[in-house]
């Protein structure tokens, strides 16, 4: 199919346009940038830098994609923003690619949205399915975990791990890691509960939802230390894959404390 440029749009050298997209009135795409075919940017889009986005990307108005990363340190090297497949990108939407600091690269998985004014920092990692909404503000060097969600106004922490099928509340200021399926509430952000909703819109059944739910609920039970807790729900569930999952998030570590409930007791 034929690629579609507005006149008043500004293709420079060097940029590869996949077949069938439209690039709108007033965009702006670099020499370096490389934009997936039947992708849409749909007016006054800037794609700049060592830029990828997926095949089917949408686009809107005053998207900012692929300048440099907000961080002083930066001297101009040539690091990477990469988009996978089927991205949504509204409004205003900041993406900043790496950081020599970091991994040099900035990623996001496939299908994922991002609502306006959201800004997606230097170095961090999006998984797929992710969903951003209005003014989040991700810091750099975040990791958001596939299917996870991340309500307006939302500020995350450098350094901090989102994990898969977490839920954020709006306006959280999130400073420590979220569990795997993990819901977050308030300024600062306290761990309020498991995201069952999203379990189960993401299919999972009854018995793994209530798996999950009672492993919560030992992990945090104020009767043991949480390491002690921890044991015991490896010795009660050695088999479930999402506990598992769950245990291993945590064993795994970060830069970040845990995010823990409000009266829980963090050892």
């Amino acid at each position: 199919m034929p690629i579609d440029i507005h006149p008043s749009a500004i293709v420079e050298d060097g940029a590869e346009i996949g077949d069938g997209s439209v690039v709108g009135p007033f965009c702006v795409v670099g020499p370096q940038v490389r934009l997936g075919a039947n992708s849409k940017l749909r007016s006054h889009v800037v794609l700049a830098g060592n830029t990828t986005i997926g095949p089917n990307a949408d686009i809107f108005p005053f998207a900012s994609i692929g300048h440099a990363p907000q961080h002083l340190k930066y001297k101009g090297e040539d690091t990477r923003l990469v988009i996978g497949a089927n991205c949504l990108v509204r409004e205003h939407v900041t993406m900043n690619p790496g950081t020599s600091q970091g991994r040099c690269e900035t990623t996001v998985g496939d299908n994922c949205s991002f609502f306006t004014a959201a800004h997606v920092a230097h170095d961090c990692m999006v998984g797929d399915n992710v969903t951003i909404i209005n003014n989040v503000m991700l810091a750099g060097h975040c990791v958001v975990g596939d299917f996870a969600t991340i309500a307006g106004g939302s500020g995350i922490h450098q350094f901090t791990r989102i994990g898969h099928h977490a839920y954020i509340g709006g306006l959280a200021a999130v400073e420590g890691d979220v569990i795997p399926f993990g819901m977050v509430l308030g300024n600062r952000a306290y761990l309020s509960g498991l995201n069952v909703i999203g379990m189960k819109r993401a299919g999972f059944n009854r018995e793994a939802v209530r798996n999950v739910r009672r492993a919560y609920r030992m992990l945090f039970s104020d009767d043991l230390t949480f390491k002690e807790n921890m044991e015991e729900v490896q010795a009660e569930y050695p088999d479930d894959p999402l506990v598992q999952d769950l245990l291993g998030f945590i064993r795994s570590g970060g830069d970040r404390a845990l995010c823990f409930p409000r009266n829980a007791r963090p050892d």
